[in-house]
C-alpha cells in the first residue's frame, strides 16, 4: 500500500506504477481455466482493494454496533466512522453541506427515491420528464411508475448513430410542462460521456431540475455537483471499488427539505405519536432503519483509496488503455464498436458479424477474459443501433495491456471457431 502513503496524486501519471496498484486487488491475482484472469466488466462492478476489504473487517471485527443509538463506546465509534463517511462524499462530490449526502443501497435505489418523493408529489396530467435514449434501465422504469402514477408522460431525447446526444433535439424537447430531466452522466452500454453542464444550464434556463444517474461516472471522472449545478447526482458504490448494496444520493438541501420522507421507521423518525409523527432533519429523515453501516464504511475506505491515486491520474491512465484497445479491436476483421462519440469513458460495447454476443463471452471466458455479453440493462440503446446484444469490455485503472492482448487473442479464438 506504499503508493497510497506517498499521495500519488502529486505526481505526474507516467511516474504512478499502476502495476504496484494493481497488486493491491487480490482477486486479480488468480486464474480461471488455467489462464490468468483478465478482469473486464467493470462496468458491471469493479474489485475491492485490500484496504476496503480490511475496513469492512474491521468493522465487525471491532467496531460492531448499532449507528445513533447507542451511548456506548463501540456505537460511538460506529457512529463517528459512519458519519465520517458522510463528509468523505461531500468533498468527493465537492457538495455544500454534508445533509446533502443521503446514503442509500444504490443508484437504483436513489432514483426511486426521487421519483417518488420528488416527482410524484410534483407531476400532474400533462406534464412530461425527459430522459435520453441512452438510459439504463434503472433511470426508466421509475419515471415509467411515477408516470403511470400521475398521467405525466415520459419524452426521450434522441441519440445518434455515434451514440451522442442531439442537443437541437434535447432543446426543442424543454418546454414549460417539463418537470424534471433525467440523465446518464456516461452511458453504461456506450460509454459516451455527455455534455451535462450545458445540458443543466439549458433546463435551468427554464426551472427545470436535473438528475444525473452518475454510477459509471464517478469511478472514472471528477465530479463537481456545485461545477455542474445538477440538483440530483447518484452513484453506487460497487461500480467505484467499493461493497454491494450501498450508494449515495446528493441532492440540493432546499429540494431535499421540501421532500416528504421515502420511507419510514428508524432513523428517520424524530418523535412518535399515534396523533402524529414528527420526521428527523436532514440528512436521516431519508434513512430509515438500521443503514448498511459496514457497507458505508466500505465506500469511505474506497473513495479514500482513489482519492490518494487522483481521478486525475485516474481518467489519463484509463484513456490510453481505451485508446490501445480500441485500435486493437478495430483491427479485427468483421468486428463493428457500437458506441463511436468523441467523449467517451473506458466502455466499449461491439458485435462480430460471425458470432453472438454470448457465444463470444462463454469463449472468452475459457481464455480467461471476463466481459460482459447481453443488452446491459440498456434494452432500448439496443434496439436504436438493431443489435440483439453486444460484447462489452469495460477498464479500470488496473487493467493493463495485457489484460487487452488477452482480449484480442480471445476474439480471434471466437472467429476461429466460427469461421
Amino acid at each position: 500500500m506504499s503508493h497510497v502513503q506517498a499521495t500519488p496524486t502529486m505526481l505526474a501519471p507516467n511516474v504512478i506504477d499502476w502495476e504496484e496498484i494493481r497488486r493491491d486487488f487480490p482477486l486479480l491475482t488468480q486464474q480461471i481455466y488455467g489462464k490468468p484472469l483478465a478482469y473486464l466488466d467493470n462496468a458491471a462492478t469493479t474489485q475491492k482493494p485490500n484496504t476496503v476489504i480490511e475496513s469492512i473487517a474491521h468493522y465487525y471485527r471491532v467496531d460492531n454496533a448499532n449507528v445513533h443509538r447507542g451511548v456506548y463506546a463501540l456505537s460511538e465509534r460506529a457512529t463517528q466512522a459512519y458519519e465520517g463517511v458522510r463528509d468523505t462524499v461531500k468533498v468527493f462530490l465537492q457538495a455544500s453541506h454534508r445533509e446533502e449526502i443521503i446514503f442509500v443501497r444504490g443508484t437504483t435505489e436513489a432514483i426511486n427515491l426521487v421519483a417518488q418523493s420528488f416527482a410524484r408529489p410534483l407531476l400532474k396530467p400533462g406534464d412530461n420528464i425527459l430522459i435520453s435514449d441512452m438510459e439504463h434501465h434503472s433511470n426508466i422504469v421509475p419515471w415509467q411508475i411515477v408516470c403511470e402514477q400521475t398521467g405525466a408522460e415520459l419524452k426521450i431525447c434522441p441519440i445518434n448513430d455515434s451514440g451522442e446526444i442531439i442537443l437541437d433535439q434535447y432543446r426543442a424537447l424543454l418546454n414549460k410542462n417539463t418537470k424534471l430531466v433525467a440523465l446518464t452522466h456516461i452511458s453504461n452500454a456506450l460509454g459516451t460521456i455527455n455534455p451535462v453542464r450545458e445540458m443543466i444550464a439549458l433546463a435551468h434556463k427554464q426551472g427545470i431540475p436535473v438528475l444525473l444517474d452518475g454510477a459509471q461516472a464517478a469511478p472514472h471522472i471528477a465530479v463537481n455537483v456545485q461545477h455542474l449545478d445538477c440538483d440530483f447526482y447518484t452513484f453506487s458504490s460497487h461500480k467505484i471499488f467499493g461493497p454491494t448494496g450501498v450508494g449515495v444520493l446528493y441532492g440540493r438541501q432546499s429540494l431535499l427539505e421540501s421532500m416528504p420522507p421515502y420511507q419510514s421507521g428508524g432513523d428517520m423518525i424524530s418523535r412518535v405519536r399515534y396523533e402524529k409523527t414528527e420526521y428527523n432533519a436532514l440528512p436521516y429523515k431519508f434513512e430509515a432503519g438500521t443503514p448498511n453501516i459496514a457497507g458505508v464504511i466500505g465506500l469511505g475506505s474506497a473513495l479514500d483509496y482513489i482519492s490518494s491515486i487522483g481521478l486525475g491520474h485516474i481518467a489519463h491512465h484509463e484513456h490510453e488503455l481505451l485508446d490501445y484497445t480500441t485500435q486493437a479491436l478495430l483491427s479485427i476483421k468483421g468486428l463493428r464498436i457500437v458506441g463511436t462519440a468523441k467523449h467517451k469513458a473506458s466502455i466499449i460495447s461491439f458485435v462480430l458479424d460471425t458470432a453472438h454476443a454470448h457465444d463470444i463471452s462463454s469463449i472468452l471466458d475459457r481464455e480467461g477474459v471476463a466481459i460482459r455479453a447481453g443488452h446491459h440493462c440498456a434494452m432500448p440503446v439496443m434496439e436504436r443501433f438493431n443489435v440483439a446484444a453486444t460484447a462489452r469490455a469495460s477498464l479500470a485503472f488496473y487493467n493493463n495491456k495485457t489484460d487487452i492482448d488477452q482480449l484480442i487473442k480471445g476474439i480471434e479464438e471466437v472467429k476461429a471457431i466460427f469461421g
